[in-house]
């Protein structure tokens, strides 16, 4: 196939482009030109979305475009256009953060979406995560019928992260001693390797799936205790878990999810982002690996490239300051 990846250097979008080059499919990409693809089999070509002329270098027809813009969805408007005659069927890297929050637990593709607006961001305006990825969806939608895929993309993990979860607990655990470890032990855990959504995403495009697919391993792949004593074992460190109570750590002021990477405590919202129903993308194909190969992987990439994680472009670095953590840990030991 001839697959035109909008994207394509980093973290998803490299692994799709992996991925597609992997099984022989003939790749084109667009970026802005800040990194070079890592495959030499690549045509690539730049330009800047945002910028008057940035699809200019987009001569030609392709079977598939895979797009993983994740900001305005005015962008992906101006795409579809430019793209609608020239390509047969349109993949679109989504979120399940286009359902209205919390989800309810065991929810999936037919839960509640929020409102989206396909030329968002067009103004100038600051347009909300899950609305932006919405209104790329509607854009998608409206131009290209049922020939489109959205790939409803759960929290994201493996080699190449440049979001900082993973890596910042890998870091966290590799410096050793008493690490505070967010309980219970057994809360489950959803999330997909960046690599089994590649998979998972070129099948798709192969296929000729079509509609919309919550990417995200099965509700308990793995626990917050499995995920800590993985790092810990990867990393052969020293580092002694200790672990607190939900509700201590929320008298400590701690933030879930951006001080304490992947994890949220017990209740609704821990119920939207760890506890839906993949079961659609399940029987499409998709196969979760074990926890310990993302982990172990993500490790092994971490140090190939010096232990220090890129750091998307304005994302906040997560990950919980060690003065906060050490207080927590000194109520623990009282």
């Amino acid at each position: 196939m001839r697959i035109l990846v909008l994207g394509g250097t980093e973290f998803v979008g490299r692994a799709l482009v992996d991925e597609a080059v992997g099984r022989g499919h003939e790749v084109t990409t667009l970026n802005r030109g800040t990194r070079a693809p890592e495959q030499a089999q690549v045509t690539a070509r730049h330009g800047d979305r945002r910028q008057p002329g940035g699809l200019d270098a987009l001569t030609g027809e392709w079977d598939v475009v895979i797009d993983t813009w994740s900001s305005d969805s005015y962008v992906v408007s101006d795409s579809v256009e430019a793209l609608k005659d020239r390509v047969d069927r349109y993949l679109f890297v989504s979120t399940r953060s286009v359902y209205e929050f919390p989800a309810p637990v065991g929810g999936d593709e037919s839960a509640p979406l929020v409102e989206g607006d396909p030329e968002a961001g067009r103004d100038g305006s600051e347009v909300p995560y899950g609305e932006a990825k919405r209104g790329s969806e509607m854009a998608v939608e409206r131009v290209f019928g049922d020939r489109y895929v959205h790939v409803r993309a759960g929290l994201i993990l493996g080699p190449w992260e440049n979001i900082g979860r993973l890596p910042w607990w890998l870091g966290r655990v590799a410096r050793g001693g008493d690490v505070l470890a967010p309980g219970p032990e057994d809360l489950p855990l959803q999330y997909v390797d960046a690599r089994d959504l590649a998979i998972w995403t070129v099948s798709a495009a192969e296929k000729g799936l079509s509609g919309p697919f919550d990417l995200v391993s099965p509700p308990g792949h793995t626990t917050m205790g499995e995920f800590l004593r993985t790092c810990v074992e990867v990393t052969a460190s020293d580092a002694v878990l200790r672990w607190a109570p939900p509700e201590l750590i929320e008298q400590a002021g701690i933030e879930p999810w951006t001080e304490l990477p992947v994890w949220i405590p017990p209740g609704p919202d821990h119920a939207a982002l760890h506890l839906s129903d993949p079961a659609k993308a399940l029987a499409a194909g998709l196969h979760n690996r074990p926890v310990a190969e993302t982990i172990g992987d993500t490790w092994a990439w971490l140090q190939s490239v010096g232990g220090q994680a890129p750091q998307r472009p304005g994302r906040p670095q997560p990950g919980l300051d060690p003065e906060k953590e050490a207080e927590i840990l000194r109520t623990l030991k009282s």
